[in-house]
This record gives structure tokens, C-alpha cells and sequence, in this order.
């Protein structure tokens, strides 16, 4: 039942909503080439001009990054195994290129979340902006037709999740950093 409202979900959005507005941005957005630049800025923007802020947010999104992409990749596809849609489906919006790995959940939904959560976290008067890149990257993936609406919606979960648990740990350790400070004033 769940992989019929999955399916009926892809159809509208990669197969109904197709346009080629769609056809020409989604491939952008979605390659990770294209975010490189944005990354290598980000970096030396929050390392340099960022402070002490900066640089705690750039090591959480890191970390939650790569915790996210693991588990996503190497852990949870592999065990899953799902078979993406541009694969299975009689029906499909396919732009570019087959993939042959599997599909649940998505690391490009995971990893933006993840981003996303963070930087909102440290820089929530610019929430929006990360939410919404967060959004359209993980409907890019629908959109280009090499993942399930459940696929996205398990990697922005998995970003979440990882990076709500690092913020945690995070207050935490300030938290008690805070108070060993005041302990020996």
C-alpha cells in the first residue's frame, strides 16, 4: 500500500508537473558540482568572517554531513535496497542518467537537511533561505526521477535527525562548559 501512494506520489510530482523550466533547472540544483562553489564560500566566509559561531556551525554541518551521508549511503541503502523509480517505473520523467544505486533514502535530501537544521540553528534570521534550498534540492531529486517522494522525505528525516542529535550534544557540552566556567569564578 505504502509503495503504491510512493508511486502515485512520483507520478504527480516527476511525471505531471514536468515542465521544461523544470527540465532545465532541476539538473542544476540537483548536481553537486554546482553547490561546490557555494561550499568552498560558505567555508571561508564562516571560518573567517564567522567567529567563534562560525566556525562551531561549519564543524556541526561537517560532521552532520558526513554522519548523514554514511548512513545513508553505506549503511541504510545497502540494507534497504530500493530500487530507485527510473528503474522500476512503467511511467517516468527521466532527466539525465540512469543510476543503478539504490534509493532509499536519499543522501541529497539527508545531506541538505542536515545543512539546513544546522545553519538555521546558528543563523536563524537566514532560516528560510536554508530551508528552501533544503526543499528544492530534495524535490530535485523527484523532479529528475531518481527518487521516491518517501525517499526524500527518509533523507531530510535522517538530515534532521542527525543534525538535531549534534545540536543537542553540542548545547550540552555548552552548557556544561558554561557552568565549569561559573564553578571556578
Amino acid at each position: 500500500m505504502l509503495q503504491k501512494i510512493d508511486a502515485s506520489l512520483f507520478y504527480f510530482f516527476n511525471v505531471s508537473l514536468a515542465n521544461p523550466f523544470f527540465d532545465l533547472i532541476m539538473p542544476i540544483l540537483t548536481e553537486k558540482s554546482t553547490w561546490f562553489p557555494v561550499w568552498i564560500l560558505a567555508v571561508f566566509w564562516l571560518l573567517i568572517k564567522g567567529g567563534k559561531t562560525g566556525r562551531w556551525a561549519l564543524l556541526l554541518a561537517i560532521l552532520a554531513v558526513a554522519i548523514s551521508d554514511y548512513v545513508s549511503a553505506s549503511v541504510l541503502k545497502p540494507m534497504i535496497g530500493r530500487i530507485r523509480p527510473c528503474n522500476v517505473e512503467p511511467v517516468i520523467h527521466l532527466i539525465g542518467k540512469k543510476k543503478s544505486s539504490f534509493s532509499f533514502p536519499s543522501a541529497h535530501a539527508a545531506n541538505f537537511f542536515a545543512i539546513a537544521t544546522v545553519f538555521s540553528y546558528f543563523y536563524d534570521k537566514y532560516q528560510s533561505i536554508f530551508w528552501f534550498f533544503a526543499v528544492v534540492v530534495a524535490f530535485s531529486r523527484i523532479a529528475i526521477g531518481v527518487h521516491y517522494p518517501f525517499d526524500v522525505a527518509g533523507g531530510a528525516f535522517l538530515g534532521l535527525l542527525t543534525a538535531t542529535a549534534l545540536l543537542t550534544i553540542y548545547k550540552t557540552f555548552l552548557s556544561r562548559s558554561q557552568t565549569k566556567i561559573e564553578d571556578e569564578l
